[in-house]
């Protein structure tokens, strides 16, 4: 199979998956453990179904331990969970951000007694999908078969419009894009780490520590802890 034609099979697949998740989250608004499981099988089934027209294809590589920038994604991970945290203290009397919990309760069901299970769930288990799927898939291997510049933005640009769809309604116009650009400048940073060690658990790390500062956000907002 020609590059161009491995480049539009992955690309194509990649689209088709966020506008099938769209579709999930925003007009079936579908519960979070369905919603989940739906992922699961997508993220793992797709690229598994890509391996049927390209043998060269080694998916269990990307999983490979390469000490290789671990130090930097870990001391990275840190700076990102204060900065994440630090900014929704700073913003929380300027923004309302109540409309995170409500949306949360009444499209997919994740309320006050589930949300300890759910950021767990979010932190490892979503988060290493999402690698896997993203900087796996939609960038290292879309990589060896089309152009870097390429590869980077379209990983980077289909991880961030993939969150549109749950974010609907969360926040207000100018909130939401800033928060579209942090997705867009946060899945190039991963690509970088990734390309580095040509496995995922950089970018892994990274975005395991960002889920933990939402989640703390989260734990704040449905009043299980309280910070000042």
């Amino acid at each position: 199979m020609r590059k161009l034609n491995k480049t539009f099979m992955i690309s194509a697949m990649v689209i088709f998956f966020c506008v099938f998740m769209a579709i999930i989250d925003g007009i079936l608004q579908a519960d979070y453990a369905i919603k989940s499981a739906i992922k699961l099988v997508i993220f793992l089934g797709l690229p598994a179904l890509y391996t049927l027209s390209d043998k060269k294809l080694q998916i269990k590589t990307l999983f490979v331990m390469n000490r290789r920038g671990i130090g930097l994604a870990l001391c990275l991970g840190i700076l990102i969970y204060f900065i994440i945290l630090g900014g929704y203290l700073l913003l929380k009397n300027v923004f309302d951000f109540s409309a995170i919990t409500t949306s949360l309760t009444d499209n997919i069901g994740v309320n006050r007694d589930n949300f300890i299970f759910v950021s767990l769930y979010i932190s490892f288990v979503n988060s290493l999908l999402e690698e896997f799927f993203f900087r796996g898939f939609a960038f290292l291997t879309l990589k060896r078969v089309s152009t870097r510049k390429f590869a980077y933005l379209f990983s980077a640009i289909a991880f961030s419009i993939y969150h549109i769809a749950m974010m609907i309604g969360w926040f207000s116009v100018e909130v939401f894009l800033i928060v579209l650009i942090g997705l867009f400048v946060g899945g190039l940073i991963f690509n970088y780490l990734n390309e580095k060690s040509n496995t995922i658990y950089p970018s892994w790390f990274v975005h395991m520590f960002a889920n933990f500062a939402i989640n703390t956000v989260g734990f704040i907002l449905f009043d299980i802890i309280s910070i000042g």
